[in-house]
């Protein structure tokens, strides 16, 4: 079994000397290329008004944000683990430093700036988006379209993936292409009345939801419990309803 979760914008700094090759490197490589070369030639040609409207953060978040990018650039930027880098509400109600090396793997991440990567793979600090549209290849989540479902494929035929995706990560993957090769799981957040669980709490739930993926497996999450949600199953559709 396989989650996809999404990143978040809250990131550790800091980390340790790039090394070596991750779980999709290899495939990736030309396109992950190409988004690099999009941000130095943003970052040739845009001040810093513009570069903060397209990165979405001001002041000291920006200038982390250059300043992470240009040691890219320069090949000598630090990395973590991508579980370690992912600081956001979901991240932390997920608490992957308690899960073993092996459910950190299972999980996969979509990702502007590296396509997608596993909960294990080291990551740069970044703030990118799959809304932002970068020169020479327009927006990020066209681009990526199509290119990371033989990407996930390769990480076998028969299982299990559970999609807990928000649509802006889910966009990037052809799902139904995906069913063909996988059985493939969507959980939702929603209101009793139907509409779009949001916010912190929501955020809070699908790290626990998560979690209780990882501990227990898909078969058990009928039984996961916490105050004011409960499970609602819908075929391959699952429901974790705000009531």
């Amino acid at each position: 079994m396989f989650l996809l979760l999404p990143p978040s914008e809250g990131k550790a700094p800091g980390g340790t000397p790039a090394g070596g090759p991750d779980n999709f490197s290899k495939p990736l490589k030309a396109k992950r290329a190409a988004v690099l070369d999009g941000i130095k030639h943003l970052l040739q040609n845009k001040d810093a008004d513009s570069l903060a409207k397209i990165l979405g953060v001001r002041g000291e978040n920006l200038a982390r944000a250059v300043d992470a990018y240009q040691a890219m650039l320069a090949g000598h930027h630090l990395v973590l683990p991508a579980w370690q880098r992912y600081t956001g509400v979901v991240w932390s109600a997920l608490e992957p430093a308690t899960l073993s090396e092996q459910r950190r793997g299972q999980i996969l991440i979509p990702s502007a700036l590296y396509g997608i990567t596993t909960g294990l793979d080291q990551i740069a600090d970044y703030r990118l988006t799959f809304k932002v549209a970068l020169p020479k290849i327009g927006n990020l989540s066209k681009f990526w379209k199509y290119e990371l479902d033989d990407v996930l494929l390769g990480c076998g035929t028969d299982v299990t993936i559970v999609d807990l995706l928000p649509v802006e990560h889910a966009s990037v993957l052809d799902f139904g292409m995906l069913a063909e090769h996988a059985h493939v799981i969507r959980v939702e957040f929603v209101k009793a009345d139907g509409g779009g669980a949001a916010g912190h709490r929501a955020k809070a739930v699908k790290g626990l939801v998560a979690r209780h993926l990882l501990d227990e497996g898909i078969e058990a999450l009928g039984k996961f419990k916490v105050s004011g949600w409960r499970v609602r199953n819908i075929g391959d559709t699952i429901q974790i309803v705000e009531v």
